[in-house]
């Protein structure tokens, strides 16, 4: 689970923010989780704010952590450049990330400073007691990396190996290090990628029912939900496809969504493409937040109400809260441009996002301001201006 992250410098925002999960000791709504350490964690997340605010940006630095930690080695070429950017007016060019998570038994805290160009500091740390204590550390100094282990594990000669431009994490993955295999494969689920949201179309169907097809248990469950939200369909199966090259000639079979509609006794088979918009977002959307509820991962989602009926929000939201559907304890954090999802939150479960005439983002946690009350009626509050983090208009 996310205890917290923190950030500087990074795409539109260039002061330190920090996205805070933890929850005070009162805090008695659902949706929440009760640690061994008397911690409380959220499950859910809301960002809200006006267009070009900062949302996705706030969100984004989570998707990168686990691009970075994941796949940096992979992925990566030796002289590539890492793929972020720093905010555009800063003359500095370094920007910082830290995260505090459970995985598994383990608590964890892990930060990174870096450039595009090399990471500059990079540390693990663990939990013992009450105190943490590094697993390694990593440094740029006078042109070459000073590295200590204190039970990471990894050969001292290939730790010194490490290519600039990725994280020792991904690396060491690689050897087969058992701390990094554990924290390369960690469960983040999200349609955020260096340039932003992504988009449906063939290939995030591909990829979704490639999910799906994987898992037959998910993908019953998926069908099961777009009926339940009645959405026409009587069920979902997925097919292999064979897609062509621009000269027709087949190339590769794909598994691909069929929806099944059924009247009476008859029953009609539709490619997913012929179906709505909100079918097909519905669709897409539960092929990462499933996969976080199965294994008590992280959902991290751009404009959650993307295609969707604004009475679609509050069934999707209450897989994460109801115990009954996350027994695992998935957290999900989004951006949404629907304010009334005000009304179904605690001011210690929303952030609020406004850029400033610079071209700077701030974000903030509701509780943070004076003044606001359990009992306030946030949307309406947040409609009247007295949150900021609204259009200009």
């Amino acid at each position: 689970m996310i205890f917290y992250y923190t950030f500087g410098n990074f795409y539109s925002f260039g002061e330190t923010v920090t996205v805070d999960f933890r929850l005070p000791k009162t805090f008695g709504s659902p949706g929440a989780s009760h640690l061994k350490d008397s911690e409380i964690l959220s499950h859910a997340m809301v960002v809200i704010g006006p267009n070009a605010s900062g949302k996705t940006n706030l969100i984004k630095p989570l998707s990168f952590f686990h691009w970075f930690v994941s796949r940096s080695f992979v992925d990566g070429e030796p002289k590539k450049d890492i793929p972020f950017e720093t905010h555009f007016f800063s003359k500095d060019q370094r920007c910082e990330f830290e995260i505090e998570l459970t995985v598994g038994a383990n608590h964890w805290r892990y930060h990174v400073a870096l450039t595009r160009e090399r990471v500059l500091h990079e540390a693990l740390y663990r939990k013992t007691s009450k105190l943490f204590s590094y697993v390694f550390t990593r440094d740029w100094e006078a042109g070459a990396y000073v590295i200590r282990q204190q039970g990471f594990g990894m050969s001292p000669s290939e730790a010194k190996k490490v290519r600039p431009n990725a994280s020792l994490i991904s690396t060491a993955a690689q050897y087969n290090v058992p701390i990094a295999l554990e924290l390369a494969s960690l469960p983040i689920y999200t349609n955020v990628i260096e340039t932003g949201r992504t988009h449906p179309g063939y290939d995030g169907l591909i990829e979704a029912s490639d999910t799906f097809a994987k898992s037959e248990r998910l993908r019953v469950r998926m069908a099961d939900y777009l009926r339940a939200w009645d959405l026409g369909l009587a069920d979902v199966q997925i097919r292999e496809v064979t897609f062509t090259d621009p000269t027709n000639t087949p190339v590769i079979k794909k598994p691909f969504p069929f929806g099944v509609h059924t009247l009476g006794e008859q029953s009609v088979d539709r490619i997913f493409v012929q179906e709505s918009s909100g079918t097909q977002g519905a669709y897409l959307l539960l092929s990462r937040l499933l996969p976080a509820l199965e294994t008590g991962g992280l959902a991290v989602i751009d404009e959650l109400e993307a295609d969707l009926h604004p009475h679609m929000l509050a069934p999707i939201l209450d897989l994460f809260l109801s115990p009954e559907t996350n027994p695992r304890k998935a957290q999900i954090i989004f951006t949404c441009h629907a304010p009334e999802i005000l009304t179904v939150w605690e001011k210690q479960q929303i952030m609020l996002v406004e850029k400033d005439e610079r071209g700077i983002s701030d974000a903030w946690r509701l509780d943070s301001m004076r003044g606001v009350r359990k009992d306030d009626n946030y949307y309406a509050k947040y409609m009247a201006g007295a949150y900021g983090a609204i259009p200009r208009v």
